[in-house]
């Protein structure tokens, strides 16, 4: 740990940035998860590749909503309490998939669930944006989402080993997102500066921000990359478990330790982001990772029977996100950081809604073995996205 990081976790905010990356822990283990539970959940209801994608569609209303009010909320009744809001949709979410007994019912709860995932990323996001002299934070705060992630699946697999079914696999993930919840209560309670301050500009500033940012292009097509990038990511870790065991054959064991290898690699990337940019700069770090997920696809793609493709595709993926989020303070006016953000980081969650559905539906389709191919064309139109930015902005 660099001695920035050292020096930060001295400073009374450390708890908040403490409760910051547990709750993307906490997020990371919900949706990673969800992959390695698919065939169960099908099992259960009945259900296609097809129909199994409404549990990602149903999220889009929930991401929808952050995406509008995140920065609003945060500013009326600060970000402890959104984050206890938001943790709290989150939870009671998981506990409806766990104990529902109606598919319908399911698919409803996915409302609660993008909107809790979606408030949690938006105002954490923006938090750790302001610590702007650091880049290792940003990155090591999605570095503890590819530790939520990467458990997600490893526990997942491992009690469906020890014949757990899929519902008590949720139960689980419930209570540890429901430490979440205990976490922003004391925060509440206790009055901690940090989570509590709220934005000095009033309700209306607030409104007049949002709808300024929503007519920035930079937040736009900043967004829109997100989204992809969401939706890339997503759609390797809830179908790669599908792709290995179902359409290749592969061991369930290994396929699902394989999936959790695919977040290892995301996680170990994210750690090591802070580090390539100091040598290469943002900009240059999203062309090498950009390249190298290009690589990792087509090798997931062309030789199915080798499993290195996949951690590989988590290390690309690794700096994307938290290196656009990081050069937003500097690429838009400072006044509308907080609504760019959240605008940014809650629409690109219906990317994890939005895309793994598609793709869902082509496979229904065209077969499993098609979904390597199809995320190929999502890395063209992100290095279409991030060369715009580059070329307008002057942060690189």
């Amino acid at each position: 740990m660099s001695s920035k990081l050292r020096s930060l976790f001295k400073n009374p905010a450390s708890i908040g940035i403490a409760l910051s990356f547990y709750a993307f822990i906490a997020i990371g283990i919900a949706e990673g998860g969800l992959g390695v539970l698919i065939p169960s959940i099908q099992a259960t209801f009945n259900l296609t590749s097809a129909t199994i994608t409404l549990i990602f569609l149903s999220q889009v209303s929930g991401y929808v909503f952050a995406a509008l009010t995140s920065s609003l909320l945060s500013s009326r009744i600060g970000l402890a309490r959104l984050l206890l809001l938001a943790s709290f949709c989150l939870t009671c979410a998981l506990i409806t998939y766990a104990v529902s007994p109606y598919w319908l019912l399911m698919v409803a709860a996915g409302t609660f669930l993008g909107l809790g995932i979606g408030l949690i990323d938006a105002g954490i996001n923006t938090y750790i944006a302001n610590h702007q002299g650091n880049a290792d934070l940003m990155g090591l705060l999605h570095a503890f989402y590819g530790i939520g992630a990467l458990l997600g699946p490893a526990v997942a697999t491992t009690l469906l080993a020890m014949n757990v079914n899929w519902r008590g696999v949720y139960l689980v993930i419930a209570i540890i997102v429901g430490l979440t919840v205990l976490s922003m209560l004391w925060a509440v309670v206790s009055n901690y500066r940090p989570l509590n301050q709220r934005t000095s500009i009033t309700d209306t500033s607030a409104t007049a921000n949002l709808s300024l940012a929503l007519r920035t292009p930079t937040v736009l097509l900043a967004g829109l990359l997100l989204l992809v990038y969401v939706g890339t990511e997503a759609s390797v870790g809830n179908w790669a478990y599908s792709v290995q065991t179902v359409s290749r054959g592969t061991p369930e064991i290994l396929a699902g330790y394989s999936v959790s290898a695919y977040w290892l690699g995301l996680t170990l990337g994210r750690l090591a982001t802070g580090r390539v940019v100091r040598y290469l700069g943002a900009a240059r770090t999203l062309d090498s990772a950009l390249m190298l997920l290009g690589v990792s696809l087509t090798a997931w793609w062309l030789l199915p029977k080798q499993l290195l493709s996949l951690p590989m595709i988590g290390f690309a993926l690794a700096p994307i996100f938290p290196m656009t989020i990081w050069l937003m303070p500097q690429r838009i006016p400072a006044a509308i950081v907080p609504a760019g953000i959240g605008f940014m980081t809650s629409v690109a969650s219906l990317g994890a809604a939005g895309i793994p559905a598609g793709v869902g539906a082509v496979a229904a389709r065209a077969g499993l073995g098609i979904i390597p191919v199809l995320m190929i064309p999502l890395v063209v139109i992100m290095v279409i996205l991030h060369r715009w930015l580059v070329g307008r902005s002057p942060a690189n």
